[in-house]
């Protein structure tokens, strides 16, 4: 007969739910140290077959797309980079690359691959899927509406429903987080291009390649100071994001670098690349048909980046804006300078955080003066002739030496003769032998010195003629004005005429001789 007296005591309860408890904790830790991830998933599966009835409509999926209209979703991004981490042997497919100058491997899942992973005993399945998307192709040249099969790509994340609120919450936050970390360690710097390459397989309207420039500020042979005052200058830019969101600017700056050809402007955007870890997207004017392409392409590009349109005086003939309607024309279509602009400090130029916009010219004399003014173009680099303090770095770099006797004779001949970077470089690999090459370098500099004189004699007979010729025009005009015929200028003049018209009839009948 029941009895309450059988029942145990409220301490023998207590103590047999803290032995329980602490068993239970034991097994967890034990499960979760000593059992590998892979069989953790495939035990917990089981488990949930016995206790969790199946069915679909338990479970949601989340798509997460790699583009958000133009504009890469940065959930994708960041769920590619975290799903590198996760892929263990169960996994049966992987795509595997590796860049010439990486030091490891890249793995990566292939499409319609599943990857499980465990988050705070919730289990989350993920699968890359791919589809086409018709649409009109901007990088054909032959058509503005030719449609094409572009590659979409996109993670599908499924989970029971009950758990959502922890993934949006909790999961996807700590995988943002998680891959910013992942990616600012193994920071690979990226150069874009408009249009995509045969092995892309994104529907964006960039394709890209590993960045394998080998330039630094280190190795640039610019002078100490203006080199000083820009890495300073990059340093303020990217620790200022505060500082423009408080004064109500777009957080990005402009830099334009103008120089003779060979003074190192694409190796000083490749060096603010590597020294910013930012991509790099080189844009050619003669590709964009219209504002919207500009717009489409500004929005499609990354945060922490480095838009660079070079030799901007040669990509289009940039009109005067009082004239031919404010356009720039291209070889087929016209886009508006006010697209250009706005481009650059207008409302569209806030669509992205921390970015760089960098012109290159030859020619900044050619340039609309509306590109060049502080809020587009803030900051304008002289990348000038070689100098002696960039000699001597060019040196160090080629050469191995801080020093030589033919030093001195070098910087004489550098403050008179006007000679690249590019120019000294090239001379100083020739030679491995410092000695050989240093006296390339003497023999090229007196080259350039003995044609600079010649030019600079030539233009000053040149100009002495002129100034003789001058000086007789002015004579004979003032004795026909003062009608003196007996005049020795007048008579001169005179005689130089009949002679020429002496010589012009002898070489008429000379001809008529001939053909006769």
């Amino acid at each position: 007969m029941f009895s309450l007296k059988s029942l145990p005591s409220t301490s023998a309860v207590f103590s047999a739910y803290a032995s329980l408890a602490a068993f239970m904790m034991l097994v967890q830790s034990i499960f979760n140290q000593f059992i590998p991830h892979q069989l953790q998933v495939y035990l917990l599966s089981i488990f949930q077959g016995f206790f969790i009835p199946h069915s679909s409509s338990n479970n949601i999926t989340i798509i997460i797309e790699e583009y958000e209209g133009y504009s890469i979703n940065q959930v994708y991004e960041a769920s590619e980079i975290y799903l590198k981490t996760k892929i263990d042997p169960s996994v049966e497919r992987l795509k595997v690359s590796k860049a010439p100058r990486e030091k490891t491997l890249q793995v990566t899942v292939e499409k319609g691959q599943e990857i499980i992973d465990i988050f705070q005993g919730v289990q989350l399945k993920w699968k890359l899927m791919t589809y086409e998307n018709e649409k009109c192709d901007p990088n054909n040249r032959h058509s503005n509406y030719q449609q094409t099969q572009i590659e979409r790509r996109a993670f599908e994340l499924s989970f029971q429903k009950k758990y959502k609120e922890t993934v949006m919450s909790s999961y996807l936050p700590y995988v943002l987080d998680k891959s910013k970390t992942l990616k600012e360690h193994n920071k690979v710097v990226k150069l874009y291009t408009y249009g995509h390459f045969a092995e892309d397989s994104g529907g964006g309207p960039w394709g890209s390649i590993n960045l394998d420039h080998p330039s630094t500020f280190d190795t640039l042979a610019i002078e100490s100071e203006l080199k000083k005052t820009l890495i300073n200058d990059l340093d303020r830019f990217v620790r200022r994001k505060e500082y423009y969101k408080r004064v109500g600017k777009a957080w990005k700056r402009g830099y334009l670098l103008f120089g003779p050809p060979g003074t190192g402007k694409s190796s000083l955007v490749a060096a603010m690349a590597n020294y910013l870890k930012f991509d790099i997207y080189d844009l050619e004017l003669s590709n964009i048909h219209s504002n919207s392409d500009l717009r489409r392409l500004l929005v499609s590009t990354a945060n922490r980046s480095i838009l660079v349109i070079e030799d901007i005086d040669c990509s289009v003939e940039i009109q005067d804006r009082g004239y031919h309607d404010d356009t720039f024309i291209t070889s087929r279509n016209k886009f508006t300078l006010s697209g250009l602009l706005n481009f650059i400090d207008g409302l569209w130029s806030s669509c992205g955080d921390e970015r760089i916009i960098v012109f290159t010219t030859n020619h900044k004399d050619k340039l609309d003066s509306a590109l060049l003014r502080p809020g587009r173009m803030d900051m304008h680099i002289h990348m000038s002739y070689c100098s002696f303090c960039g000699f001597k770095l060019l040196a160090s770099n080629y050469l191995g030496i801080q020093d030589h006797q033919l030093f001195g004779q070098i910087e004489g001949l550098l403050e008179s003769v006007e000679i690249t970077p590019a120019e000294v470089a090239e001379e100083l690999m020739k030679d491995d032998d410092s000695q050989v090459a240093l006296q390339m370098i003497v023999q090229l500099l007196l080259q350039k010195k003995t044609e600079r004189d010649a030019a600079m004699d030539q233009d000053k007979e040149v100009e002495c003629n002129g100034q003789s010729l001058c000086r007789i025009n002015t004579n004979i005009e003032q004795s026909i004005q003062d009608d003196d015929e007996n005049s020795p200028v007048w008579t001169a003049y005179v005689s130089q005429v009949e002679d020429n018209q002496a010589s012009t009839k002898a070489s008429a009948h000379g001809i008529c001789d001939v053909v006769n």
